[in-house]
Formats: C-alpha cells, sequence, structure tokens
C-alpha cells in the first residue's frame, strides 16, 4: 500500500505558545525550529484527507488525527491533558460515513482538531439529525463556528 505524505501549514501569531500546543498534541518537539518557523515531521499518525460539499464556505473546515485503537484515542486525550487544552468529547456518534469515537480541541488560532478512533463504516452521512439544522461534527469547540463535518 502508497503511503503519501501531506504538508499542513498554518499561519500562527505566537510561535511560542503553538509550539507549546503542537509539541504537546503531537508528544515531540519540532525537527526544525526558526525565528519565525517550527516544523514536525511526523511520521505516525498517518493522514486522512476528506473533502465535501456540505460546508458553507470553501476552505480548510477543521484538521485531525485519526487512530487506529481506542488506546492510541486515550494516549492523545493524556497530551491534551497535559497541554491543559478544553477537550469536547463526542464520545461514540456517527458523521461522515462512520461510527467513531471522537473528541475535539482547538489550536490557539480557533482552529479545530479532531481526534478520532473509527469503529465501523456507515451508509449515510450521519445517522442523528444534526441539532439546530447544522452539519454533523458542528459540535467543535465553540471557538470554532459549526462547520461541515470530516
Amino acid at each position: 500500500m502508497k503511503r503519501f505524505h501531506v504538508h499542513v501549514h498554518v499561519h500562527v501569531d505566537d510561535l511560542s505558545r503553538n509550539i507549546a500546543f503542537y509539541s504537546a498534541m503531537f508528544d515531540q518537539q519540532p525537527a526544525r525550529t526558526e525565528a519565525d518557523y517550527a516544523k514536525w515531521m511526523l511520521a505516525d499518525p498517518p493522514v486522512n484527507f476528506a473533502i465535501s460539499t456540505r460546508g458553507s464556505a470553501v476552505g480548510v473546515d477543521h484538521l485531525g488525527i485519526q487512530v487506529d485503537s481506542q488506546e492510541d484515542l486515550a494516549a492523545l486525550r493524556a497530551n491534551a491533558a497535559k497541554a491543559d487544552m478544553a477537550v469536547l468529547d463526542d464520545g461514540e456518534t456517527s458523521c461522515c460515513y462512520a461510527r467513531s469515537d471522537k473528541y475535539w480541541v482547538t489550536d490557539p488560532q480557533g482552529i479545530a482538531w479532531e481526534q478520532f478512533h473509527t469503529l465501523d463504516s456507515i451508509p449515510v452521512f450521519s445517522e442523528a439529525a444534526p441539532k439546530d439544522g447544522a452539519a454533523c461534527c458542528a459540535a467543535a469547540p465553540a471557538a470554532t463556528p459549526a462547520k461541515a463535518c470530516c
């Protein structure tokens, strides 16, 4: 199986604060740090890239980390706790043609990060009716507007 490497670049307003946030989330320090730049070369986790037409605006909706086990999800949650990140726990939910155990954190810019373990594939986008007419995954942290899912 071929593995694709995806590059994600986020502009930030406070480099030190963001280095601390991402170092905790990834549980490793940057591979390179400059006065205006930091880069992590992550071998794990692999990237899950998805597109949909369910959002109200084009562009990056949210970022996420998908793990292969409940133990890996617990380890990510522990990293969030170490960094004193607010966690919005969705628990087991259905969204984006999958049933997953997931939670959300928000980085210092307000970008929502979904962290999840997929439990099963489902034949519909979501099994539950969205709340307040919003798309699923709209339970992203309050600092982030409700957006389309996954």
